[in-house]
C-alpha cells in the first residue's frame, strides 16, 4: 500500500476531517463520524479511491545518484 497523498493535502484532511467531527460533536449528532474518514486517509496516507482510479498527489521518488 504505497503512499498516494501529499503532504498538503493530508494537512488539509485533516483540518477537514476534524472540523467535521468538531461539528458532530457541537450539534450532538451521528453525522460527524464521517470525519473519520478524512481523518484515518490523512493519517495513512492512502485514499483507496485515489488508487481505483489511479490517481496520486503524493510526490514521485527520484532515482537514487550512483545507481
Amino acid at each position: 500500500m504505497d503512499q498516494n497523498i501529499g503532504r498538503m493535502e493530508r494537512y488539509a484532511r485533516l483540518a477537514a476531517g476534524g472540523a467535521i467531527l468538531g461539528a458532530g460533536i457541537y450539534f450532538q449528532s451521528w453525522l460527524g463520524l464521517i470525519g473519520v474518514v478524512p481523518v484515518a486517509t490523512a493519517v495513512l496516507g492512502y485514499c483507496p479511491a485515489y488508487s481505483l482510479i489511479g490517481f496520486s498527489t503524493a510526490p514521485k521518488e527520484r532515482p537514487k545518484k550512483g545507481k
